[in-house]
């Protein structure tokens, strides 16, 4: 379930900036956010030492 998760969100990153999103199996590409301690972060900091979750919280602080 974890696998087809994070399979979902980089598909959903992809088409958001246009890339072909990887196939199942494939490594996730490299990108950077801005985490909420203010700093950016980029995936590839993080590869082979931990492991990353990516949280959305769609509206979260909003009055939608």
């Amino acid at each position: 379930m974890r696998k087809f998760c994070l399979a979902a969100i980089l598909t959903l990153l992809c088409h958001a900036v246009g890339a072909v999103p990887p196939g199942i199996g494939d490594p996730a590409p490299d990108f950077m956010l801005p985490g909420s301690d203010g700093e950016t972060y980029r995936l590839s900091q993080f590869r082979g030492k931990q492991s990353v979750i990516l949280a959305f919280f769609p509206k979260a602080f909003t009055g939608g």
